[in-house]
């Protein structure tokens, strides 16, 4: 486990819309632009080897809050693309861009509102997860989704949460918000809140 005294205070980002990370979740990555393929193998040159995932707002602002994943897996193809795995750090907060003559982006990070992250896997002690499966396989069934129903039963509290976070389709706005959401219980009750809207036929504008 990383400790915060290691944390560097520049990292590169990689602007993905859509694509999430939670603290101590796996998310694997295509790599195939020039830029991020030179990010990777900059970041496999340093001893932290994070990359931070952030949600783009513009092409050239970005959401103020994301998440540094560990370059914990690596391969490279026959043309030259790679395939990676990121595990969950620590969620931060953005600061300064910093200039320099790398052709990704890098900023300044303050990791100081997310000490937990760095602790033990959350546990929701308000879940109903009889009612939560039952709302999930309705939700599931409404966008087409399939999935392996006997390991999210035996799931704990924020693997179950934190992946249904990330691989539900909804919106890079809501993504943003279940990726803020200040606890486990919290990102719970933001997914219910989506799925059930979503049932109903909802649209952001009317969330909004």
């Amino acid at each position: 486990m990383m400790k915060a005294a290691k944390l560097p205070r520049v990292i590169p980002v990689f602007p993905l819309p859509g694509a999430l990370l939670f603290p101590r979740a796996r998310l694997p990555l295509h790599i195939f632009e020039p830029r991020y393929l030179q990010m990777v193998e900059d970041c496999m040159a340093t001893p932290e080897r994070l990359i931070g995932m952030v949600q783009p707002i513009t092409e050239s602002r970005l959401s103020a809050i994301g998440c540094a994943g560990r370059l914990t897996a690596f391969s490279e193809m026959e043309d030259g693309r790679y395939m990676i795995t990121l595990t969950g750090i620590s969620r931060f907060r953005i600061g300064a861009e910093v200039n320099g003559f790398a052709p990704y982006r890098s900023f300044e990070v303050s990791w100081d509102s997310f000490a937990a992250d760095l602790g033990r896997a959350e546990h929701d002690p308000a879940l109903d997860r009889a009612a939560f499966m039952a709302l999930l396989r309705r939700y599931f069934d409404n966008v087409g989704f399939e999935t392996d129903w006997d390991s999210l039963h035996g799931a704990d509290d924020e693997l179950l949460i934190n992946s249904l976070s990330m691989l539900a389709p909804f919106d890079p706005e809501d993504k943003q918000a279940l990726l803020e959401a200040p606890s486990l219980s919290t990102r719970r009750e933001t997914l219910v809140t989506l799925m059930e809207f979503a049932l109903h036929g909802g649209t952001n504008e009317e969330m909004m």
